[in-house]
């Protein structure tokens, strides 16, 4: 295993899309079609299986030194209001778009930090949002809570709107590591905010943990997990640590690279976590995720609707995924679009009336049919096709890009598919690489995504 970690541990995209962000065709891209698209997908699936909605909630009052995500760090709460208002208003310009009223199968706040805003801002949100939509009668609601500044009232509210999952960020209970990352999180609080989602009757709680984070040791990973497991959350999101210090406004400085584990350190910090968890009754879902066999992404995979989206590992199969707030990103299937990044940017043009897209992508019919492969391949680890898809060129190149896994243990292959081995699990990333034509055609030569291992 340690040869193939050194041979495979690459620069190399996650897969919550397909093409991904880095190499979307923004010449084929405008409003007009952005709107097109979504306006034929939702009449075809709005009355069946209803639409996914994500909103960007992007404040944080403090810094962690290990977080990508996009953020604006603030103390000052006067932000909520303009911030909720112009969500809303971008909600109201989407469905004066929409040909039927909006039937909402999924909804996920995320952030940045969602309970920096209070619970009655986070009520006005949701109160807005339903004015013009109408759940579905199975929806499945989620957001993310900190445990240093999520309240039971934060937690009683949601639940009230019909939120049953909520996912708290753990990352690590070593003080070293807390320390380097910014990130001083007592035990004490996230056991308070879990039993208070227990008590409340959340039916999926969630635990994000990291591996490979400066200063992590097999030492404080299984401590980390000892405490984990005293909790009993439903799923535990495991996932590896993406150092990408190079991307603009990233605030990954709290430390120096030999901080951080060496990949084969870090492989066995995973497989560590993994052992115990799986030795406590977890079960592994795709790439990064655990869950309980009660739980809704235990059936998914099980029964063959495990899905992946830019929200992660999903059980809900909804083709249309609108995103609201600042650097969202919205999927139809056919067309992607991502809103302004700056936060400055974003309120000002939902302020003008516009919306505040900032990039996207129209799906040729390849991107269409690798994105399905490579979904497969993260959602179900093997993917089939027809045999006569690929071109002589496209198969001989493919099959050279294959051939090396199979030599190497990891899966099987043929004219019509593909199966992962278990052994082949760690490099689901490396794997559908070969099948990212943008990427293999592209060959960038500056570093654009966080090591595969």
């Amino acid at each position: 295993m340690q040869s193939l970690i050194q041979k495979y541990n690459v620069p190399g995209p996650r897969y919550t899309s397909y093409p991904t962000v880095p190499f979307w065709d923004e010449t084929t891209f405008s409003e007009a079609a952005w709107v097109s698209h979504l306006q034929q997908a939702v009449s075809i699936t709005n009355s069946s299986t209803g639409l996914s909605l994500y909103i960007h909630l992007p404040y944080c009052e403090s810094l962690c030194t290990f977080c990508g995500c996009n953020k604006r760090i603030t103390r000052n709460h006067g932000v909520e209001t303009p911030y909720i208002d112009a969500v809303l208003a971008e909600w109201k310009l989407y469905c004066d778009l929409l040909p039927e009223r909006p039937r909402i199968a999924e909804l996920h706040l995320g952030g940045g930090t969602p309970s920096f805003f209070a619970p009655e801002q986070l009520q006005r949100l949701l109160a807005g949002i339903f004015e013009r939509a109408t759940p579905t009668e199975a929806p499945d609601y989620g957001w993310e809570g900190h445990p240093n500044n999520t309240t039971r009232e934060h937690l009683q509210v949601l639940y009230d709107y019909g939120f049953r999952r909520v996912s708290f960020g753990v990352q690590d209970y070593d003080p070293t590591v807390q320390r380097a990352i910014h990130r001083i999180q007592p035990f004490e609080n996230v056991q308070q905010v879990t039993y208070w989602a227990q008590e409340i009757g959340y039916t999926s709680i969630s635990h994000d943990i990291v591996f490979g984070l400066p200063f992590q040791t097999p030492e404080s990973i299984t401590d980390t997990f000892n405490k984990t497991l005293t909790l009993w959350p439903d799923r535990i999101a495991f996932y590896s640590y993406a150092h990408v210090p190079w991307i603009k406004g990233n605030g990954q400085r709290g430390f120096r690279d030999d901080d951080l584990p060496t990949g084969e350190q870090k492989r066995l910090l995973y497989e560590m976590g993994r052992d115990l968890l799986e030795g406590a009754g977890y079960v592994e879902i795709g790439m990064d995720h655990f869950a309980l066999p009660h739980d809704a992404l235990y059936k998914a995979l099980h029964n063959g609707t495990l899905h992946r989206n830019f929200m992660g590992y999903t059980t809900t199969q909804t083709r249309v995924l609108i995103g609201l707030g600042a650097s969202s990103i919205g999927d139809v299937w056919s067309a992607f679009a991502q809103n302004e990044k700056d936060l400055d940017a974003y309120l000002n043009r939902v302020q003008a009336g516009e919306l505040p897209l900032l990039r996207g992508h129209v799906l040729d019919d390849q991107d269409q049919f690798l994105r399905r492969q490579i979904l497969n391949i993260m959602c179900q680890g093997q993917t089939r096709w027809p045999i006569d898809r690929w071109s002589e060129n496209e198969w001989a190149e493919l099959s050279a890009r294959l051939e090396t896994f199979q030599l190497d243990g990891l899966l099987r292959y043929d004219t019509n598919g593909l199966q992962v081995f278990p052994e082949g699990r760690p490099f689901l990333r490396n794997i559908c690489m070969a099948f990212d034509a943008r990427l293999n055609r592209a060959q960038p030569q500056t570093r654009l995504f966080s090591q595969t291992v």
